[in-house]
């Protein structure tokens, strides 16, 4: 299949990102800028230019960096470019990709759905809830966002046409639909390994800032913020879409209808109950991780634990899939890599540290009390999916720069890159932004101003949520 032809728009960032690298390149070098310095900063500007206005694939863009930091001399070692595609983070990518497979192949994270709305969405505002519950749940068991919304969407739009709740006109089905985009959002902010970027960024901050944060510490340090923040939105959802003069009393033929079918699917399957039993295996070995050392001698790491559930995922008897039916995105998988290779450069020859540096004097945030740095940087993360719509692409402008900027400023960058990094999944503003969102669109239950109304103002709910879990609640996870 022949490649398509560039878009007006993707030549001109073609052109903006070498005539970027040209002149940072050659470029006289600026005072406290090292020449190694310099070439990996012209490589990551290059780099963040093709990876948001994408004139070729992005993973593309990352085999032409990693080629290039060695060979400008922007790393000292082939391995330090090369090499990253062997990190442990990107194993566990690997491992989640296929975990996701397996959930999906068995049909359990449908079975679970279907269970928990027949059994207790017995009005619309208990639906609601129910959906709210079924996204965070399954958020545990299909670490993908668009898997979970594939599952949620079809139930919902058997919920509507039942409650005979037109698109477009609908009140209860733009809430409905529009709770969905913002619950997948929140939900999988809980889940470190709910969508890649995440995993992406505890890279970031393991490595570069110096943390030692895992499944759990993410798991319960996101909690209190995703549930407080879809507390509030769940709330202001009720405000701003009144729904109760327009429902007409179709709740129990709504249930009816689920149920059905929940019982075309019979029992549960062998493949369902041996996915299930997996998962709950991995469930434990991630919630025990920081007491095995104590109980064993000895302790299985997060990116070991989802290596041996991929495994026990893909053996014969055991699993449910082959490797053929496993969906793994090796295009993510080289973008990663790139992305580390870039981002890593750039910190370890001190261009991190200049650029921080200039942009400290620039805006004044050494002026600023530490709370006032870590609010301005909360509110930034969370809103800056305006700006990019790649997670992937945020997770490595982001993270990085907080973590230095905290290390310049003087403050643990390791809480503060963690709540910055709840934000990523925030991508719940516009439709572009996100797989999820242009899935929830397409059902024609909301428009774009609905969902940038309601998306910004449970922005708002998410940094005050972040905020709150920054300083008060992750000095007793870390």
């Amino acid at each position: 299949m022949a490649a398509k032809p560039m878009k007006k728009g993707q030549w001109v960032s073609l052109i903006l990102a070498i005539v970027a690298f040209l002149g940072l390149y050659f470029m006289p070098r600026p005072a406290g800028l090292s020449g190694v310095a310099q070439k990996s900063l012209a490589m990551f500007v290059f780099s963040l230019i093709m990876w948001i206005g994408k004139p070729i694939p992005i993973y593309q863009t990352s085999i032409i960096s990693i080629l290039l930091l060695p060979l400008l001399g922007a790393v000292k070692k082939q391995s330090v470019a090369f090499g990253t595609l062997g990190f442990d983070i990107i194993w566990l990518m690997v491992a989640a990709f296929v975990l996701t497979s397996a959930m999906s192949h068995s049909n359990l994270g449908k079975r679970i759905a279907l269970v928990l709305v027949t059994r207790f969405g017995k009005t619309p505002a208990k639906t609601l809830l129910v959906l709210v519950l079924v996204n965070f749940i399954l958020a545990f068991f299909v670490p993908s966002t668009t898997a979970r919304a594939s599952l949620i969407v079809p139930l919902a739009l058997v919920i509507l046409e039942v409650y005979k709740a037109q698109p477009g006109h609908s009140n209860f089905g733009r809430l409905m639909m529009l709770q969905g985009v913002q619950n997948n959002a929140f939900a999988t902010s809980v889940v470190m390994t709910a969508t890649s970027a995440q995993v992406l960024a505890l890279g970031f901050i393991n490595q570069q800032a110096g943390g030692h944060v895992g499944y759990m510490q993410w798991l319960l340090g996101s909690l209190p913020q995703a549930l407080l923040t879809a507390g509030l939105a769940f709330l202001a959802g009720l405000k701003l879409f009144p729904y109760k003069d327009e429902l007409q009393e179709a709740g129990t033929e709504a249930i009816v209808k689920l149920k059905q079918q929940l019982a075309d699917m019979g029992p549960m399957s062998v493949d369902e109950k041996k996915t299930m039993g997996i998962f709950l295996f991995t469930l434990l070995l991630w919630a025990t991780g920081d007491y095995q050392k104590g109980w064993f001698g000895f302790s299985i790491s997060t990116e070991q634990t989802a290596v041996l559930s991929m495994l026990l995922c893909l053996l014969p008897g055991i699993g449910v899939l082959t490797w053929k039916e496993a969906s793994i995105k090796w295009d993510l998988m080289i973008f990663s890599a790139g992305a580390y290779a870039v981002g890593n450069a750039l910190d370890r020859s001190g261009g991190a540290v200049w650029m921080i540096q200039g942009l400290i004097q620039a805006v004044g945030l050494d002026r600023m009390g530490h709370t006032s740095v870590a609010l301005v940087l909360i509110f930034i993360s969370v809103f800056s999916h305006l700006i990019f719509t790649s997670k992937t692409v945020r997770t490595t402008i982001l993270i990085p720069a907080i973590i230095t900027l905290a290390k310049q400023l003087g403050m643990d960058p390791v809480p503060l890159a963690l709540a910055c990094s709840f934000s990523i999944a925030c991508t719940i503003t516009l439709p572009p932004h996100s797989k999820v969102n242009t899935l929830y669109f397409g059902t024609g239950y909301f428009d774009v101003k609905d969902e940038l109304l309601y998306g910004i103002l449970s922005c708002f709910f998410a940094a005050g949520s972040i905020a709150l879990v920054y300083f008060f609640w992750l000095k007793f996870i870390l």
